[in-house]
């Protein structure tokens, strides 16, 4: 869901000017923030090419080191998810000031494996931290949801569903996409609200 400039929550583009465009968030490729963080550089720049928006995004390990690419000038702003467990520090640092707020829904969410791969009754499943509660709401039933394998992100968790570290892995389609796996279940989005932080 792309949501215009009004369904903002204090985007200020007036006074935090950074002096790159770039803008950094969670990565490998295929995770929810990489989306978020594109649409980001799109409505900063609407009449932008979205090809020089998309790579103007740039992929970190974790929110963490996100943050310390803003500290010290090579991304201008950061995306970090609200269900983010250690958002708190980020709201917290007296280096860092936020921006502003959006919602902005997620790619479809689902549990998938690697093509042709058989799935047991208790299936190791590989999930970032914040989603898992879907876990149990999208495994199909001939399925235990009791054995995961918490990873850094839902491309993280894709990448061990292709690499057999997993059985399935709770991730999104860009992901899936990637990493060459197919869904066991039915997918959907969630509802996100995303906070963009800037150095002070």
């Amino acid at each position: 869901m792309i949501l215009e400039r009004p369904h903002w929550l204090g985007l200020d583009t007036d006074t935090a000017r950074p002096a790159t465009t770039a803008v950094g968030t969670l990565g490998p490729a295929g995770t929810s923030s990489e989306q978020a963080a594109t649409h980001l550089r799109a409505v900063l720049d609407p009449d932008g090419d979205p090809a020089t928006a998309a790579a103007d995004v740039r992929l970190f390990a974790g929110y963490e080191e996100a943050g310390e690419a803003l500290r010290t000038g090579e991304v201008g702003r950061i995306v970090v998810a609200n269900a983010y467990s250690g958002i708190n520090t980020f709201y917290m640092d007296p280096g860092l000031a936020l921006a502003g707020a959006f919602v902005f829904d997620t790619p479809h969410y689902g549990i998938a494996r690697a093509r042709g791969h058989r799935v047991p009754p208790r299936p190791r499943v590989a999930t970032h931290p914040a989603p898992v509660a879907l876990v149990a709401e999208l495994l199909p039933a001939a399925y235990a949801a009791d054995n995961l394998v918490l990873t850094a992100s839902t491309s993280t968790a894709a990448r061990a569903a292709r690499d057999l570290d997993a059985d399935v892995a709770l991730t999104t389609e860009p992901a899936a996409a990637l990493h060459q796996l197919e869904f066991i279940s039915r997918t959907r989005t969630i509802r996100m609200l995303w906070s963009v932080f800037v150095a002070r």
